[in-house]
């Protein structure tokens, strides 16, 4: 390969990587607009967290339902990596499942909100689904095995259980402004520690 093709190489990865960049930036935008606002919140309030136009917006992700399908995989992803992070640079396990917890509930509120704009096709919806409990149960399971090894909770309490009861203390959050899901939530995970 000659040098121009090495440049026009390099130049369409360093592009590649904007583009990936870019579409981050889009999705951590939307998320944030999405867990304040819902997922039916203006695309013009999503451009502007992210600091750009409608227009490449709708170049990324032309439907809602592509933006809103995009963030769901896209916090799916950042909860799954954030477990193992927050593993090594929490204080403590218990401390680590705490802050997941808090990262787990901004999704499951964007998560409600997908269902209602996914509603026409049930099939895609179970496809998310079963792609969430594969990525979220193991990171769950690992938090709660770590603060069980630490002798920070009791064992016996299933991943899978601790993600559907905070799951259930979540829905209707984003429509009532009276109910603090996250209170609850955190009532829920502090009384998993055992008595000192």
């Amino acid at each position: 390969m000659n040098d121009s093709g090495q440049s026009a190489g390099s130049a369409a990865g360093s592009k590649r990587k904007d583009v990936l960049r870019n579409q981050q930036t889009l999705l951590d935008a939307a998320a944030a607009v999405f867990v304040t606002s819902g997922v039916e919140a203006p695309v013009r309030d999503i451009a502007a967290k992210a600091g750009v136009g409608t227009g490449t917006i709708y170049r990324h992700f032309p439907t809602r339902a592509d933006l809103v399908i995009a963030v769901y995989r896209h916090q799916v992803e950042a909860c799954a990596e954030a477990g193992p992070t927050l593993l090594t640079t929490s204080p403590t396990p218990h401390a680590a499942l705490e802050q997941w917890v808090d990262l787990f509930v901004d999704f499951l509120v964007t998560k409600h909100g997908l269902a209602a704009a996914l509603r026409s096709d049930s099939s895609g919806f179970e496809t998310l689904h079963a792609y969430f409990l594969d990525r979220l149960l193991p990171t769950c399971t690992q938090l709660l095995d770590a603060a069980v090894a630490s002798g920070e909770i009791s064992p016996g309490l299933d991943a899978y259980q601790l993600m559907r009861g905070i799951g259930n203390l979540c829905i209707g959050a984003e429509s009532d402004s009276r109910y603090d899901a996250r209170r609850l939530v955190g009532l829920l995970v502090a009384g998993l520690r055992r008595p000192s």
